[in-house]
């Protein structure tokens, strides 16, 4: 008796103990969507000025700056390489982008080595804002600075200029596999101040939402910050992890430099994030991008190269890059 007893509590045990794991575990991890919503690194080298294979817009421009000339520094936002890798191999001599050791290289952090001498920088976008402030880059391309970012340029006396030059959709993207497609701004404003914490309560399946976030003072982190209008949650379930992910980016370093099929972007407010949408005003998240330079610059070819990118010449280039031109 005291045998079967024994047995029979093991098994209880046994079972108990899996039922626990499945309920806190397993059904939570049943249609995982999360593992391949990460938003991966770009890749610097595919947009390297005076490269051949670079997938640069090569519009042409009657801008041509010489050998000699103060040449800008350039520096911007990751989501913004194409541009302005674009804006030096139409309108810089060849020689101007040079690299630590002769030769670009992808074993840094960030995939860059540029040369101190280099018209083209990549920092990104906090190191490359900090390096505008201090005046080792001319022209930073960027979304809209932080309020931390403006305050600190107020701080050391830096006045700015900061320039329009192009219009992008801010987007939400989820893993492919999850079958919600497109949410309200609401719904997404909900999630992320934690008050909707389930797929099933915007027509998705039983699992938790895991609302991603990015760094502090990066352009999309800055533009999330604006969407929200500074309510927003600071920590997260701690079982988010073994839900599905959510996260947020810029369009065209979504869809055009990452290229990543696993993720999709959504809709919002019924409408898609596509090039028309933005053009058309009907997407509901869209933003200018800039050039953000120093009052105090002396540099007459900062203001040329401004000139330029409003001109029908540079808004084409940028057209041609996969963003969207103001004269839309």
């Amino acid at each position: 008796m005291k045998k079967s007893i024994s047995i029979l509590v093991i098994i209880f045990l046994f079972v108990s103990l899996n039922a626990f794991l499945y309920i806190t575990i397993t059904s939570r991890l049943a249609n995982n969507f999360s593992g391949t919503h990460q938003v991966k690194m770009i890749d610097v080298a595919k947009f390297l000025p005076f490269e051949a294979a670079s997938e640069l817009a090569r519009t042409g421009s009657s801008l041509k700056f010489q050998n000699g000339d103060d040449l800008p520094v350039l520096d911007g936002a990751a989501a913004l390489v194409p541009v302005y890798a674009s804006v030096i191999d139409n309108c810089y001599p060849k020689g101007t982008v040079t690299y630590e050791g002769g030769a670009f290289s992808d074993d840094n952090y960030y995939g860059e080595n540029f040369a101190a001498d280099s018209v083209m920088q990549y920092q990104n976008t906090i190191r490359g804002f900090n390096s505008l402030i201090d005046g080792s880059v001319d022209l930073f391309f960027t979304a809209h600075p932080s309020k931390e970012q403006m305050q600190s340029a107020k701080e050391k006396g830096i006045e700015l200029e900061i320039v329009p030059i192009g219009l992008e959709a801010f987007v939400f993207f989820v893993n492919k596999e999850n079958p919600v497609d497109g949410l309200t701004s609401e719904q997404i404003r909900s999630i992320y101040r934690g008050e909707i914490t389930n797929w099933r309560d915007v027509g998705g399946v039983s699992r938790i939402i895991n609302p991603l976030t990015r760094i502090a003072g990066s352009g999309s982190q800055t533009m999330m910050d604006k969407f929200m209008d500074g309510d927003m949650l600071t920590s997260r379930h701690p079982l988010s992890i073994f839900g599905g992910g959510i996260g947020y980016s810029f369009r065209y370093y979504l869809s055009g430099m990452v290229a990543d099929d696993n993720v999709k972007m959504l809709a919002i407010d019924g409408i898609y994030p596509d090039a028309e949408n933005i053009r058309n005003g009907s997407y509901p998240i869209s933003a200018n991008f800039y050039v953000v330079y120093r009052k105090d610059n002396q540099n007459e070819n900062v203001g040329r190269l401004v000139e330029w990118l409003l001109s029908d010449e540079g808004q084409t280039m940028i057209e041609a890059c996969g963003y969207v031109g103001l004269n839309n």
